[in-house]
């Protein structure tokens, strides 16, 4: 299969000034300047490392992006997975079923409103001029941030989407039969009275990994199930970035006002009983709340920002990998129940 990376994540925004300004002053990243197209939308690509961002937001309320953003507020609007070959990607997805959007554009339908987008893998050089698909300028800066290994971020490790109860196994077939993805990992969650099942399904290239969760409709409805409701149906709940510095990465990024989810102290009493030695030291994860835990590669790091979204839906999670490859099973839980605190203050 020809898919090999995400290359952009599109959002549509009610301000992608503001919001590029926010993703600037928290976390580093580099905007190019905005450009306005013809029907009048504003578009800002950012970059960091090897993730690339795009935001767009329209003034016309009738453009789609305003009602996408009327719908759900800001979000991911499409994944742009980069390909060798985006026609035949196309036109395999097509033949598996895929219900296309925009042949021109490579669109076709993915979680809800979350489309999917088959782009080239090129990347614009400095003496080049960007293709209308491409990013008109954040490749070259963030490139220099890359080589220098100087931002605080390193690459987009997963996606997080919350599908309605019952659409699990679909988006999985979906993902396997039109992505030529494989699922990787199986979990059930229970926090609670509440319970989620969780997939993760990757590309065969492993640089692209969707996480895809539903709630358990027999329990008592959770966050998943507020997730939907406010979001309007399935969504990205987070992005996760990678990190080859989780402290210097949550220290600054706090320095700088943003929050990020708390876990009790019990949680790191009891790692070293669990885990061994971290090789992040046990008082440092307490006091910046980092999660552990470990696979047979080695451990991973990772930890979770207070959702600023007005509807309280979507937020960012940064991840440290020292090895391991897995997705934190013990602390899906930790994660859930971090986030039920959230709610629960803000109620």
């Amino acid at each position: 299969m020809s898919i090999q990376t995400i290359a952009r994540v599109e959002f549509h925004c009610a301000d992608a000034d503001k919001t590029a300004a926010e993703l600037h002053a928290d976390y580093d990243f580099t905007a190019a300047p905005p450009t306005t197209s013809a029907d009048g939308t504003r578009s800002i690509d950012l970059g960091q490392g090897s993730i690339r961002l795009r935001l767009t937001s329209a003034a016309d309320p009738g453009h789609p992006v305003s009602a996408y953003v009327a719908r759900h507020g800001d979000g991911v609007a499409a994944l742009a997975l980069g390909c060798t070959d985006p026609k035949a990607a196309l036109e395999r997805a097509e033949r598996h079923g895929a219900r296309v959007l925009d042949r021109e554009a490579g669109l076709i339908a993915g979680f809800g409103d979350t489309a999917l987008r088959f782009t080239s893998m090129h990347t614009p050089g400095p003496d080049e001029a960007p293709g209308p698909d491409e990013a008109p300028g954040a490749d070259e800066a963030a490139g220099a941030d890359e080589a220098a290994g100087a931002g605080l971020l390193d690459a987009l490790d997963h996606v997080a989407i919350c599908l309605p109860g019952g659409e699990l196994a679909d988006a999985v077939r979906f993902c396997e039969a039109v992505l030529g993805f494989h699922a990787i990992f199986e979990e059930y969650i229970e926090v609670g009275e509440q319970a989620m099942d969780s997939t993760v399904v990757q590309s065969a290239s492993g640089l692209v990994t969707f996480t895809l969760i539903e709630p358990d409709t027999a329990r008592r409805p959770g966050q998943i199930d507020e997730f939907l409701s406010a979001h309007g149906g399935a969504g990205v709940q987070h992005l996760a970035f990678s990190t080859h510095d989780i402290a210097t990465a949550v220290r600054t990024a706090r320095s700088r006002g943003v929050e990020f989810l708390t876990t009790p102290g019990a949680y790191f009493d009891a790692l070293t009983e669990r885990l061994g030695r971290t090789a992040i030291p046990v008082e440092t994860l307490r006091d910046l709340h980092v999660l552990v835990d470990q696979d047979h590669g080695g451990q991973l790091f990772q930890i979770f920002a207070r959702s600023t979204h007005p509807r309280r839906t979507s937020f960012l999670e940064l991840i440290e990998r020292q090895g391991a490859g897995t997705f934190g099973t013990a602390n899906i839980k930790a994660l859930y129940e971090a986030v039920e605190r959230q709610t629960a203050a803000a109620r």
